[in-house]
């Protein structure tokens, strides 16, 4: 009688979902316990069929840390965006042979995790910097092994680095609400500290100054960056400052969620008072009412960039100069936004 993915769990001790998992070359599971499993497998003779899959732990492993040191962007709000950078890793390792390995941690130093990356089968790895500050990743220059950081980027550091174009997204943004008549523009900033956020801050203020749209102070809000704090905190300012621009930007979904909360407890209808445009498009974004006008990043194409980038790394070594890669977004228009009576494009 041939062997079943029961037979392999039961002699590798562990559940079938696990052993699904490796023979279908899925993320999640650690490079001891796979190799553990491939080898019960092929002793087993599990179909011959499967030999190629059986093989392809002789590539080696790449492994994603997913950190989040202090957890205000990095969290269960923002899950399904961080599950499609996953995806489009596991998706490209699988392509090069490469097993995929997710390691998560949170609130612990950078030092700490550093010392958790090794291993015979470990080529490459793969960092969610989102939170990491640059004296963070200048701290994993110290790590031997191929090393790219996915969802932020440094001019003056010289790594490997995938992030979304931050700028030219933002200028997207503005010029969309300034073709649709809007000529007091607000800005829903984070107060947290993150790369990401920051370009955003510079992308606004140039596109702003760019396109010749005036900008009051009393319009840019500074508010926490997950949802409860964002509403909390957006209630205080409008609260101190009930009068609004037509228009506002918020940094991210997560933060236009907590802000269009807060507008309609006070009584603003949205788009007919305010329009709103969010970044990231979150799954909730088009099923919101009203669907949210947002900024889409191609999470699963820039998983996917950060593994063929990594690959070209380990076969060639430091013969390579530091490549750093931005991916444009696309604006998704949805209902979130008024067209005003007046419309005038920039170029006008």
């Amino acid at each position: 009688m041939a062997p079943r993915i029961k037979d392999i769990a039961e002699k590798a001790n562990v559940s079938q979902a696990t052993v699904s998992l490796v023979l279908n070359q899925k993320p999640g599971v650690s490079t001891m316990t796979r190799e553990r499993i491939l080898k019960i497998a092929r002793d087993m003779d599990y179909g011959s069929p499967r030999r190629d899959i059986l093989s392809r732990t002789e590539n080696g492993t790449i492994r994603f840390l997913k950190i989040a040191m202090h957890g205000h962007t990095v969290n269960r709000d923002h899950n399904v965006f961080i599950s499609d950078y996953i995806d489009g890793l596991a998706r490209a390792a699988g392509v090069y042979d490469y097993n995929l390995e997710i390691s998560s941690f949170r609130g612990q130093p950078v030092e700490e995790i550093i010392k958790t990356v090794g291993g015979p089968a470990l080529r490459g790895i793969v960092v969610l910097g989102t939170e990491l500050a640059p004296q963070d990743i200048e701290a994993f220059g110290r790590v031997t092994l191929p090393t790219l950081f996915l969802d932020t980027y440094y001019d003056f550091i010289d790594s490997d680095f995938v992030d979304m174009n931050n700028k030219d997204a933002v200028y997207k943004i503005v010029n969309h609400l300034l073709a649709n008549g809007h000529r007091e523009i607000g800005f829903v900033r984070s107060t947290v500290e993150t790369n990401n956020f920051q370009l955003r801050d510079i992308g606004f203020r140039k596109a702003v100054a760019a396109l010749h749209v005036p900008i009051k102070e009393e319009h840019i809000y500074n508010v926490d960056s997950t949802f409860q704090g964002a509403y909390q905190d957006m209630l205080n300012l409008l609260a101190e400052r009930p009068r609004l621009p037509s228009a506002l930007f918020c940094t991210n979904d997560i933060i236009a969620y907590g802000a269009i909360k807060a507008l309609r407890e006070l009584g603003y209808a949205i788009p007919d008072d305010v329009s709103v445009v969010g970044f990231d498009d979150l799954p909730l974004s088009s099923v919101m009412e009203p669907a949210l006008t947002t900024m889409q990043v191609p999470k699963k194409q820039m998983g996917e960039i950060a593994v063929n980038l990594l690959t070209n790394r380990i076969e060639n070594g430091g013969g390579m100069p530091p490549v750093k890669v931005q991916v444009s977004g696309e604006l998704i228009v949805r209902e979130s936004v008024k067209a005003l009576a007046a419309k005038k494009t920039a170029a006008e």
